[in-house]
Protein backbone atom coordinates (compact mmCIF):
# COMPACT_ATOMS: atom_id res chain seq x y z
CA UNK A 1 0.00 0.00 0.00
CA UNK A 2 1.56 3.38 -1.17
CA UNK A 3 1.63 5.33 2.18
CA UNK A 4 1.32 9.45 2.04
CA UNK A 5 4.66 11.12 3.32
CA UNK A 6 5.08 13.65 5.55
CA UNK A 7 6.07 17.07 4.58
CA UNK A 8 8.85 19.30 6.22
CA UNK A 9 7.27 21.18 9.23
CA UNK A 10 5.23 17.92 9.95
CA UNK A 11 5.58 17.99 13.37
CA UNK A 12 6.21 14.02 13.55
CA UNK A 13 9.63 15.22 11.50
CA UNK A 14 11.17 16.40 14.31
CA UNK A 15 10.72 13.64 17.19
CA UNK A 16 13.62 11.04 18.22
CA UNK A 17 11.66 7.97 16.53
CA UNK A 18 11.26 5.27 19.74
CA UNK A 19 13.05 1.49 19.47
CA UNK A 20 11.46 -1.31 17.85
CA UNK A 21 11.22 -4.45 20.01
CA UNK A 22 10.34 -6.76 17.62
CA UNK A 23 9.07 -7.81 14.19
CA UNK A 24 5.28 -8.88 13.84
CA UNK A 25 2.98 -9.11 11.04
CA UNK A 26 1.90 -5.51 11.32
CA UNK A 27 5.93 -4.44 10.84
CA UNK A 28 6.07 -6.43 8.14
CA UNK A 29 3.53 -4.85 6.39
CA UNK A 30 4.72 -1.30 7.07
CA UNK A 31 8.51 -2.40 5.89
CA UNK A 32 6.41 -3.46 2.37
CA UNK A 33 4.34 -0.58 2.41
CA UNK A 34 7.78 1.51 3.03
CA UNK A 35 9.27 0.28 0.32
CA UNK A 36 6.23 0.42 -2.12
CA UNK A 37 6.14 4.52 -0.96
CA UNK A 38 9.48 4.85 -1.53
CA UNK A 39 9.62 4.08 -5.07
CA UNK A 40 6.32 5.25 -6.18
CA UNK A 41 7.74 8.32 -5.24
CA UNK A 42 11.50 7.62 -7.17
CA UNK A 43 12.91 7.40 -3.65
CA UNK A 44 16.11 5.47 -2.85
CA UNK A 45 15.43 5.79 1.26
CA UNK A 46 12.68 6.08 3.06
CA UNK A 47 12.41 6.24 7.07
CA UNK A 48 9.05 5.31 9.50
CA UNK A 49 8.21 9.34 10.66
CA UNK A 50 8.04 10.23 6.91
CA UNK A 51 5.33 7.75 6.82
CA UNK A 52 3.84 8.87 10.20
CA UNK A 53 5.24 6.47 12.46
CA UNK A 54 8.05 7.26 14.84
CA UNK A 55 9.74 4.22 15.22
CA UNK A 56 13.40 3.30 14.28
CA UNK A 57 13.12 2.00 11.47
CA UNK A 58 14.34 2.32 7.82
CA UNK A 59 14.34 1.03 4.57
CA UNK A 60 16.85 1.96 1.39
CA UNK A 61 17.37 0.87 -1.87
CA UNK A 62 20.03 2.39 -4.18
CA UNK A 63 19.96 -0.30 -6.83
CA UNK A 64 18.64 2.57 -9.46
CA UNK A 65 21.71 4.70 -8.66
CA UNK A 66 24.72 4.68 -11.29
CA UNK A 67 27.29 2.44 -10.15
CA UNK A 68 24.99 0.95 -6.94
CA UNK A 69 23.39 -1.73 -9.45
CA UNK A 70 24.65 -4.40 -7.18
CA UNK A 71 23.47 -2.97 -3.81
CA UNK A 72 20.20 -5.02 -2.09
CA UNK A 73 17.36 -3.08 -0.67
CA UNK A 74 18.20 -2.56 3.01
CA UNK A 75 15.63 -2.90 6.34
CA UNK A 76 17.48 -1.21 8.92
CA UNK A 77 15.86 -1.38 12.70
CA UNK A 78 17.21 0.77 15.48
CA UNK A 79 20.45 1.50 14.05
CA UNK A 80 22.84 2.90 15.54
CA UNK A 81 26.16 4.39 14.58
CA UNK A 82 29.75 2.69 15.63
CA UNK A 83 32.25 4.62 14.09
CA UNK A 84 32.83 6.57 11.15
CA UNK A 85 35.70 7.59 8.60
CA UNK A 86 36.70 10.35 6.35
CA UNK A 87 33.96 12.49 4.76
CA UNK A 88 32.24 13.66 1.43
CA UNK A 89 30.09 16.77 0.37
CA UNK A 90 27.55 15.83 -1.98
CA UNK A 91 24.35 16.95 -2.72
CA UNK A 92 20.90 15.54 -0.96
CA UNK A 93 16.86 15.74 -1.29
CA UNK A 94 14.51 14.72 0.65
CA UNK A 95 11.06 13.08 -0.31
CA UNK A 96 9.62 15.40 2.98
CA UNK A 97 11.19 18.34 1.31
CA UNK A 98 10.14 18.32 -2.33
CA UNK A 99 11.72 20.32 -4.77
CA UNK A 100 14.79 21.20 -2.48
CA UNK A 101 18.43 20.12 -2.95
CA UNK A 102 21.48 20.96 -1.24
CA UNK A 103 25.05 20.30 -0.27
CA UNK A 104 25.69 18.24 2.94
CA UNK A 105 29.08 16.77 4.70
CA UNK A 106 29.00 13.44 5.88
CA UNK A 107 31.00 10.51 6.93
CA UNK A 108 32.50 8.78 3.50
CA UNK A 109 32.27 5.49 5.15
CA UNK A 110 30.33 4.13 8.60
CA UNK A 111 30.34 1.00 10.79
CA UNK A 112 26.69 0.27 11.57
CA UNK A 113 24.94 -2.14 14.28
CA UNK A 114 21.36 -2.97 13.23
CA UNK A 115 18.91 -5.01 13.19
CA UNK A 116 17.20 -6.57 9.88
CA UNK A 117 13.75 -7.45 8.63
CA UNK A 118 13.92 -10.82 10.93
CA UNK A 119 15.09 -8.12 13.87
CA UNK A 120 18.60 -10.73 13.86
CA UNK A 121 21.57 -8.23 15.14
CA UNK A 122 23.87 -7.13 11.93
CA UNK A 123 26.90 -5.36 12.33
CA UNK A 124 27.97 -3.84 8.74
CA UNK A 125 30.61 -1.51 6.98
CA UNK A 126 29.23 0.99 4.75
CA UNK A 127 30.47 3.30 2.56
CA UNK A 128 29.55 5.45 -0.65
CA UNK A 129 25.96 6.13 -1.41
CA UNK A 130 24.98 3.39 0.44
CA UNK A 131 26.10 4.96 4.00
CA UNK A 132 25.25 8.39 2.57
CA UNK A 133 21.49 6.91 2.61
CA UNK A 134 21.48 5.30 5.49
CA UNK A 135 23.02 8.48 7.58
CA UNK A 136 20.74 10.66 6.00
CA UNK A 137 17.59 7.95 7.32
CA UNK A 138 19.22 7.70 10.50
CA UNK A 139 18.75 11.68 10.99
CA UNK A 140 14.95 11.33 10.20
CA UNK A 141 14.50 8.56 12.87
CA UNK A 142 16.39 11.57 15.63
CA UNK A 143 14.18 14.31 14.68
CA UNK A 144 16.87 15.92 12.14
CA UNK A 145 16.31 16.71 8.26
CA UNK A 146 19.14 17.66 5.66
CA UNK A 147 18.48 21.09 5.06
CA UNK A 148 20.00 21.23 9.55
CA UNK A 149 23.02 20.22 8.32
CA UNK A 150 23.66 22.47 5.08
CA UNK A 151 25.87 25.44 5.46
CA UNK A 152 23.92 28.85 6.65
CA UNK A 153 24.67 30.39 3.65
CA UNK A 154 23.25 27.59 1.54
CA UNK A 155 20.24 27.01 3.34
CA UNK A 156 19.44 30.66 3.14
CA UNK A 157 19.35 30.44 -0.45
CA UNK A 158 16.26 27.90 -0.17
CA UNK A 159 14.28 29.53 2.40
CA UNK A 160 11.83 30.95 0.06
CA UNK A 161 11.09 26.97 -1.01
CA UNK A 162 11.00 25.99 2.41
CA UNK A 163 8.80 28.67 3.68
CA UNK A 164 6.44 27.74 1.20
CA UNK A 165 6.58 23.48 2.14
CA UNK A 166 5.78 24.89 5.73
CA UNK A 167 2.62 26.84 4.15
CA UNK A 168 1.50 24.13 2.56
CA UNK A 169 2.46 24.81 -1.09
CA UNK A 170 3.75 21.21 -2.25
CA UNK A 171 4.31 19.85 -5.70
CA UNK A 172 4.80 16.78 -5.86
CA UNK A 173 3.72 13.49 -8.20
CA UNK A 174 3.27 11.13 -4.87
CA UNK A 175 0.72 11.40 -2.10
CA UNK A 176 1.74 13.66 1.12
CA UNK A 177 0.00 14.02 4.30
CA UNK A 178 -2.87 16.31 3.81
CA UNK A 179 -2.60 19.21 6.69
CA UNK A 180 -4.77 21.91 7.45
CA UNK A 181 -2.91 25.20 6.71
CA UNK A 182 -4.51 27.97 9.27
CA UNK A 183 -4.09 31.60 7.53
CA UNK A 184 -2.68 34.19 10.05
CA UNK A 185 -5.34 36.85 10.53
CA UNK A 186 -5.39 39.85 9.34
CA UNK A 187 -4.86 43.11 11.60
CA UNK A 188 -8.37 45.03 11.38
Amino acid sequence: MILPINIYSDDILRLKAKPLKGVDSAIEELIASMFESMRNASGIGLAAPQVGRSIRLLVLDVSCVSKCEHEKPMVVINPHILSVRGHNDMEEGCLSVPGVQGYVVRPAAITLKYRDEHFAERTGEFSGMVARVIQHEIDHLDGTLFVDRMEKRDRKKIQKELTALASGIVDTEYPVVEREVVPIAKPT
